[in-house]
């Protein structure tokens, strides 16, 4: 099953998504999670993996390049859309820097547009999911991985993220300040 998740700051924007999605995709292939707050959407990725991650750029909390980056240290391997009004040149070349993400789709969306740069954002996930699996797989074969990285590899797979946490010296949780 795949999961996304949409951040807005508009609840219309979010239902508008979501029933696009919900039409348009195999419901029972989808989980669909919806946020107006990116400070909720944080602590969720901190919980739970979502392949796709679909931001505003302009929320009055914080921007979609600064959500972004921030939901990137936190989960590496999503795929990060960012949909806005905004054509700044200088907020789209942030957000590829820095966010790295991979559309910038312009409000008001097409659904057409929409749906492949998701349906695309899926694909470039499990495509990047396929090759580090095969790398590994590689890398054990000519013996390159250590005991302790194999390890690491079963324990990331058995329970995804669990090898990104920040710990502290006195082995407690860093949770980044939203």
């Amino acid at each position: 099953m795949h999961r996304i998740m949409l951040v807005d700051d508009e609840p219309h924007v979010l239902s508008a998504l979501r029933r696009l999605l919900v039409r348009s995709l195999p419901r029972d292939n989808v989980q669909i999670e919806l946020c107006t707050d990116p400070s909720q959407a944080l602590d969720l990725a901190r919980r739970e993996i979502y392949e796709v991650v679909v931001s505003d750029y302009r929320m009055p909390l914080i921007d979609g390049v600064k959500f972004l980056s921030r939901w990137r240290e936190i989960q590496p391997d999503s795929v990060r859309v960012i949909l806005s009004a905004s054509t700044d040149f200088e907020a789209i070349q942030a957000a590829m820097n820095h966010a790295e993400i991979f559309r910038y789709l312009v409000k008001p969306w097409s659904d057409e547009a929409f749906l492949v740069a998701v349906g695309e954002a899926f694909a470039r996930y499990d495509q990047s999911i396929e090759t580090t699996r095969i790398v590994g797989e590689y890398q054990k074969g000519v013996g390159q991985l250590s005991p302790h990285e194999i390890e690491l590899q079963k324990l990331e797979a058995s329970e995804p993220g669990i090898t990104k946490v920040r710990w502290d010296t006195d082995g407690s949780i860093i949770i980044d300040d939203v």
